[in-house]
């Protein structure tokens, strides 16, 4: 049975031309682009809250996406059971859903969001680094045809990971260059054709007002993402020992804690006296799912596509607990001194190894052949040192854990590395 809920605007790609007959929905192709990629690939060795290769049982990059993919289709098939605005023939599309969310953290470097804070940085002056931008970029530019020219996707998924709409310069630019939250300011014409033509009205200024302004589609992966890791990331730390009842009673009681937050501790400390974390993420889980409705909305793109005309709504006391569970985990294992002296070295190692690419791979006449010859040539044809720096930043955004250990290791370090190895 046909879809009505997606129509001719939805389904158009960036390159009309580069459509070919296929017995797959067009989501079905857009998501599966995305599991063939290297990129995708690469998150098995990119760190979720540890550094890969700690332990085996802890969460990857890629083993998130994959929970946040599954989170993402039952929310779909919640929302098709219990709404009243869905039906058979009119639904939210879960391949659509699950190529979002597959590909919502594509963009991360490696080392987290140390090694995201440390290219922008690095980037402050040629026009900034972040994740979810950097998402964007494989997505229409760099990852899937021979070219890389992007995977060239519908309009539908392009913006349903558009989390932020504000342009690098909108924020301040090189003069104060932003933290986070923007796209560059050359994915202006991707914004331009997702959205239509459709300008922002006055009500969406740049920032917050205008990031909120996201597809239906996006606010699931959002919401998906938001209960996986506030509560996966929960099981990981209780099971690596960060996370012990004693520590988590001291910093509730420390807290001023609405009476549904205060519930929420006393279920997690059961759960782990008990050693029922499985069942407990489990559980909240399947809460996070069902505290899903939609209302409809009137806006600028309600009247040319059905992502804009319903809005996700996300009961207010499951959104206090996932609130709640988030900053636990941010002050009780992000700060502490084990993570951020890691954290340290791994700012230290990425700073290094871009001054040394820096210093001998962007201008032809100090060219060292550190890179590999197919990014090397890119850089060379480039004309803008802006545009060599873009193309550096994804270099290094392409990296591993691993291989970033592995390449200061061979770059830096006397006894390591041979002219044997595998390099990227």
């Amino acid at each position: 049975m046909e879809n009505t809920f997606y129509n001719a605007f939805d389904l158009e790609r960036l390159d009309t031309e580069a459509t070919y007959p296929d017995h797959r929905s067009a989501f079905q192709i857009d998501r599966d682009r995305v599991l063939y990629t290297s990129a995708f690939r690469e998150l098995q060795s990119k760190t979720q809250v540890f550094l890969s290769g700690e332990y085996d049982f802890y969460r990857t990059r890629l083993t998130h996406s994959l929970e946040v993919a599954q989170i993402g289709r039952s929310i779909t098939s919640w929302l098709l059971a219990s709404s009243d605005y869905l039906s058979e023939s009119f639904y939210i599309d879960p391949d659509l859903v699950e190529a979002a969310c597959l590909s919502h953290d594509l963009g991360h470097p490696p080392f987290g969001h140390a090694g995201e804070r440390v290219l922008n940085q690095l980037m402050s002056q040629y026009g900034g680094f972040e994740g979810n931008a950097q998402t964007l970029r494989l997505l229409t530019k760099r990852i899937f045809s021979e070219k890389r020219q992007g995977m060239n996707p519908t309009r539908a998924f392009t913006d349903s990971v558009l989390k932020y709409k504000t342009l690098w310069s909108e924020l301040g630019g090189a003069d104060t260059p932003p933290k986070n939250h923007f796209i560059y300011d050359d994915q202006h014409s991707i914004l331009d054709w997702t959205m239509g033509g459709n300008d922002f009205p006055p009500e969406f200024p740049a920032g917050e007002a205008r990031d909120a302004f996201k597809s239906l589609e996006c606010q699931i992966m959002d919401w998906a993402d938001d209960t996986a890791y506030s509560l996966n990331d929960l099981a990981d730390s209780v099971r690596a020992g960060f996370l012990t009842p004693h520590k988590i009673t001291l910093w509730a009681e420390q807290q001023d804690l609405h009476p549904v937050q205060v519930d929420a501790i006393e279920s997690l400390l059961r759960a782990i006296r008990g050693n029922r974390m499985d069942g407990f993420v489990g559980k909240r889980i399947g809460q996070h799912i069902r505290a899903t409705t939609l209302e409809q909305d009137v806006n600028i793109l309600s009247p040319h596509t059905n992502r804009y005309r319903y809005r996700l709504q996300i009961d207010p006391d499951t959104v206090l607990c996932c609130k709640l569970y988030k900053k636990l985990s941010y002050e009780l294992v992000f700060l502490q001194t084990g993570l951020k002296q890691l954290e340290f070295k791994t700012q230290e190692m990425l700073e290094k190894l871009w001054k040394a690419f820096a210093d001998n791979c962007l201008q032809p006449s100090h060219n060292q052949h550190l890179l590999p010859p197919t990014e090397l040539q890119e850089i060379n044809e480039c004309e803008s040192d802006k545009a060599k720096h873009r193309l550096l930043s994804d270099y290094f955004a392409s990296q591993t854990d691993l291989s970033a250990k592995k390449l200061y290791l061979r770059l830096f370090d006397a006894n390591a590395g041979s002219i044997t190895d595998l390099y990227r």
